[in-house]
């Protein structure tokens, strides 16, 4: 069930809402949002790999909510694979999650911003872009860096409208996810940051609120890197 609120009116709908980050993203949004989540678990169930069910979810969204003032993109599809034996098939439905839904989601949402003079396109994205783990995660990284360019993008052309586009990179999180990440691999990784503690989701999900509201009204086009200073740009 989306969670209400009436401080501002506004509808905010959140992809990947059910794993570790998105979730922290929904509760802290929902401080003066509504909130609906999008996927196989959300109050809209949608399987981001498929076009069109991606656009009749935002037709669903649209008709039983009115109206969507933010859009944050969650959802992430990891595969690991060596560069030498990437699948096509793989590769494409990795974009399809990752980057085409967001596409999607925005050219359904973005009439009504355009009306309302006001919106919010975040993308949660990743400091692997800048600091890539290794070899096997090309699919993940080259997608992220797709978002990365919409993001830009639409910041350009979308700004006259009031409405700004913006991502966040989380660095490495504890979450149930990353559960098969060894001990030593995260204290490494905490080691190099400039803050050397362990990431938590809310460390994201923190940004990505603060990107929502008012206060971050003369903000777009901007990639936030929230990894502890590991990343420095």
């Amino acid at each position: 069930m989306s969670v209400s609120s009436d401080r501002t009116g506004r509808v905010a709908v959140v992809t990947g809402g059910a794993g570790a980050i998105g979730g922290a993203i929904v509760e802290r949004l929902a401080v003066d949002h509504t909130v609906v989540v999008l996927g196989f678990d959300g109050d809209v169930q949608v399987d981001l790999a498929d076009a069109e069910a991606v656009r009749r979810a935002a037709r669903e969204v649209l008709s039983e909510y009115g109206r969507v003032d933010v859009l944050v993109h969650a959802a992430a599809m990891v595969a690991f694979t060596p560069i030498d034996e990437i699948d096509l098939d793989v590769w494409r439905q990795v974009h399809a999650v990752n980057v085409e839904s967001a596409l999607l989601l925005t050219q359904a949402f973005v009439p009504g911003m355009r009306e309302r003079g006001f919106g919010r396109l975040i993308f949660v994205v990743s400091n692997t872009f800048w600091r890539p783990a290794g070899g096997h995660q090309i699919a993940y990284v080259a997608s992220k860096g797709a978002l990365i360019g919409m993001m830009r993008t639409m910041a350009v052309g979308l700004g006259a409208d009031g409405i700004a586009a913006m991502a966040v990179a989380p660095g490495l999180t504890r979450t149930p996810a990353t559960t098969v990440v060894p001990a030593e691999e995260f204290e490494d990784v905490a080691a190099h940051q400039s803050l050397p503690r362990p990431l938590i989701p809310d460390d994201t999900a923190a940004v990505v609120a603060m990107l929502a509201r008012d206060d971050a009204a003369a903000m777009t086009g901007q990639t936030l890197i929230a990894d502890g200073g590991l990343v420095l740009r």
